[in-house]
């Protein structure tokens, strides 16, 4: 029996993951396809990346083929002793020898046979369903499009085969609709929205990767929002009640006497919204001083610093070295 690597035959490391392997299959049978690729080689391509595709799709038999080990291409060999029985399920065992079988009739032999690739003489079926490829595009909104959900026009230039065979880019325009509370970092599939399938075979899905624009007042975190909210210094120490905006309109908080700055007062479900997972609103104590007082906040001042004893450094103070030193 002849080795065949089914890993390079569709352009991936054996670490692959099985949707990177789907992901190397569609694109290589779309352009190998018979009814579309004009290459000389081309209905020969298709079989190999077609049979690959049928054993390593399939998680046992990937892991059968993987327990075979590794031989150059076309080298002759055998599996390894007990690899029959572990992966033939009793069917091949004194069935069939090994020097009789191709590889891909060995894997077909392994949980019933592939859907339809080979049909006589191993030559390749041309109506095979192929799916269209997937898409993944970044698609950037504001803080206020995923707030409140939007319809957002995408143009996009995405790889087709043409009848030779060659990529080129197409235009896709069409316009999808945002949920409303998407986070930044969120994917949303688009089904059908991919490329266009063969045979009969599924159009490929659209993937949009969610990024939000930063914003001139808000601050996100998943679904928190975070606002610095400067207070004058007589709000901070008497109390005050303040209004501040929100991304679902303006609301007053309360302001506690004696609040300090960096204190986060929070306001629950006011963040980006989603169904029983709403994030939530904090507007985080920034103390604010006017940058020109006129006289007569200067003079309150004044007065203000001789009647009180408060030290706010009082905590950075230390005894002095030589406070206990005997002279």
């Amino acid at each position: 029996m002849k080795y065949k690597d089914y890993y390079a035959a569709l352009g991936v490391e054996k670490t692959a993951s099985a949707d990177d392997i789907k992901k190397a299959y569609r694109k290589l049978a779309r352009k190998y396809h018979p009814d579309v690729s004009k290459e000389a080689e081309a209905t020969a391509k298709f079989q190999d990346v077609s049979e690959a595709y049928e054993t390593l799709k399939d998680p046992e038999k990937r892991k059968a083929y993987d327990e075979l080990g590794n031989y150059q291409p076309g080298q002759d060999f055998r599996p390894p002793p007990g690899w029959e029985q572990q992966f033939s399920q009793g069917e091949g065992q004194g069935g069939f020898t090994f020097d009789d079988l191709d590889l891909a009739d060995l894997f077909a032999s392994l949980g019933g046979h592939a859907r339809g690739f080979r049909s006589g003489g191993g030559r390749p079926r041309a109506d095979i369903p192929i799916p269209g490829e997937d898409y993944e595009v970044q698609a950037r909104i504001t803080l206020e499009q995923a707030f409140q959900g939007t319809m957002l026009d995408l143009n996009l230039q995405v790889p087709e085969y043409d009848e030779q065979g060659r990529m080129r880019r197409v235009p896709l325009t069409f316009t999808a609709r945002i949920p409303r509370g998407v986070s930044d970092g969120e994917r949303l599939r688009l089904p059908g929205k991919g490329g266009k399938g063969l045979n009969g075979g599924r159009d490929g899905d659209l993937y949009l990767n969610i990024s939000i624009a930063p914003h001139p007042l808000y601050r996100v975190s998943g679904r928190d929002l975070y606002l610095d909210v400067p207070l004058a210094p007589w709000e901070a120490a008497l109390g005050a009640s303040v209004e501040i905006p929100t991304l679902g309109g303006p609301v007053r908080i309360k302001v506690k006497p004696g609040t300090q700055a960096g204190q986060q007062l929070r306001l629950p479900k006011r963040g980006l919204p989603k169904p029983g997972a709403e994030g939530d609103f904090y507007a985080i104590v920034q103390i604010a001083v006017s940058p020109a007082p006129n006289e007569r906040e200067k003079e309150l001042y004044e007065e203000l610093s001789k009647a009180s004893n408060f030290d706010p450094r009082a905590h950075l103070k230390t005894e002095s070295p030589d406070a206990h030193r005997t002279h």
